[in-house]
């Protein structure tokens, strides 16, 4: 259950992490958590440009690419929206889209609209790309594309949300964004994708002040992207004994992604004494966090669907 003084303890969604095993279909076992650590994996694609690492979840694909100088992602065809994500302030690239160059700065979430696409690195260093799983391209090259062979039922379907007002277009925004004791971290979203840039924590976690919970309906991605983190997680008893799994405590460093499967209940910290930073990723966006009034930074952006539109907790 969420602390008293965490926001998410407003959500609608926040029920007590007890009740996460109550409506499980009986008989079916529960997924397994993917832990890929691309620092001690050798990289799936390298070439003069980047190495390049890759992970998924059922709905989303990450690629991790540790970038030099010239084109070191690109798309001709991409299906839907995806997302680049540079935390660090030193590196800068260029990104073609719709017949279009931009600069994106260092410390830096964009958006990159369907269709043809490049990013070109001027200052090297490390990317993330954040895509759909609708790119089958993609999600064979990730290090678990086994175990997403048969489609996990619990996880609820990829639907898009709606499409901006003036259209899809390349749309980058600072990370650089003050902190807000009402809001939770530094929420951006698009048409597929929903990211939680927490801001960087100095120093290992409070163990007083966890927030052990669960989702009923969909993955969360855990992208560390400095630091040292711990995924303490606990899958619910099912009334199939022969089905129950242990606690997992991974422990994962820069960078890393964790999958977290519905109904294990979960919750990380920080552990490293230096900084620590950590991305969540949801994929479609999740209306709950779009319900609460300045949580998504670019609502203006990117319209809710009719059916979520004025529901609050």
């Amino acid at each position: 259950m969420y602390d008293t003084s965490d926001p998410r303890a407003t959500l609608s969604t926040a029920a007590p992490a007890a009740a996460a095993g109550a409506a499980l279909p009986r008989g079916e076992p529960l997924r397994s958590a993917t832990v890929a650590r691309f620092y001690d994996a050798p990289p799936a694609e390298t070439n003069r440009f980047a190495d390049t690492w890759y992970a998924r979840g059922q709905n989303f694909v990450v690629a991790s690419i540790e970038a030099r100088e010239g084109i070191v992602f690109s798309r001709d065809e991409h299906p839907d929206e995806y997302a680049l994500l540079i935390a660090d302030s030193s590196t800068s690239v260029v990104v073609e889209a719709g017949g279009v160059e931009s600069a994106v700065p260092g410390r830096s979430i964009a958006f990159v609209p369907p269709g043809r696409s490049r990013i070109r690195v001027r200052d090297p260093g490390r990317l993330i790309v954040i895509a759909t799983s609708r790119s089958a391209d993609l999600c064979a090259k990730c290090c678990n594309a086994r175990e997403y062979e048969t489609p996990d039922a619990r996880v609820a379907a990829l639907e898009d949300w709606p499409v901006p007002p003036d259209g899809f277009k390349l749309r980058c925004y600072s990370l650089d964004v003050p902190d807000d004791p009402g809001r939770f971290g530094r929420i951006w979203r698009c048409s597929t994708l929903m990211l939680n840039i927490f801001p960087p924590q100095a120093g290992p976690r409070d163990v007083t002040k966890l927030s052990p919970h669960h989702h009923d309906d969909f993955e969360q991605g855990s992208l560390v992207t400095e630091g040292v983190y711990a995924h303490h997680l606990r899958w619910p008893w099912t009334a199939d004994m022969n089905l129950w799994r242990p606690d997992a405590h991974e422990v994962c460093g820069a960078p890393s992604l964790t999958v977290i499967p519905p109904t294990v209940i979960h919750t990380s910290r920080a552990i490293e004494d230096g900084i620590n930073q950590m991305v969540d990723i949801f994929s479609p966006p999740r209306p709950d966090f779009s319900e609460r009034p300045g949580w998504v930074l670019n609502e203006d952006d990117y319209p809710r669907p009719p059916n979520t539109m004025g529901r609050m907790p």
